[in-house]
């Protein structure tokens, strides 16, 4: 059987989970660790809606003024260097839109990572399912 593939259109996001109360958190990223993490979080109480920005350029207008204008908190999940990356592109934008979120952006550090396997590396960096989840936590 072929595989099926949508067209993703140059520029757009997604979300991939709805909050299921009135939250105040968003998270960014397609990883399965930031789902474990995130399912984790809602079995405690936490009220959590999960994008997936897709393209840093063009950025996603419409679903950043919907984070914008709807989330107090954002964590945002990136498998690049956090200085100059998405996290710095999302706080660009709710910048220059006036928008307020507390944001936390993880992501790998502006500096020498020591070596090891890609688990080994995801938690130095702080990128694994338990710290996303401390991560989440201290943002409650």
């Amino acid at each position: 059987m072929g595989m099926l593939f949508e067209e993703i259109p140059v520029g757009t996001g997604r979300k991939l989970r709805r909050r299921k109360r009135h939250g105040r958190y968003h998270h960014w990223s397609d990883r399965t660790f930031n789902l474990k993490a995130i399912v984790r979080a809602e079995a405690e109480g936490a009220s959590i809606a999960h994008y997936d920005l897709r393209f840093l350029k063009p950025l996603d207008k419409d679903l950043l003024h919907e984070v914008g204008q709807n989330f107090s908190k954002v964590i945002t999940v990136e498998d690049g260097v956090t200085e100059g990356g998405m996290g710095s592109a999302v706080l660009e934008f709710m910048s220059d839109n006036n928008y307020n979120p507390k944001i936390k952006r993880i992501g790998i550090p502006n500096i020498f990572v020591e070596h090891g396997n890609v688990k080994e590396l995801y938690k130095l960096c702080g990128m694994d399912e338990e710290s996303i989840y401390q991560t989440i936590k201290s943002q409650l």
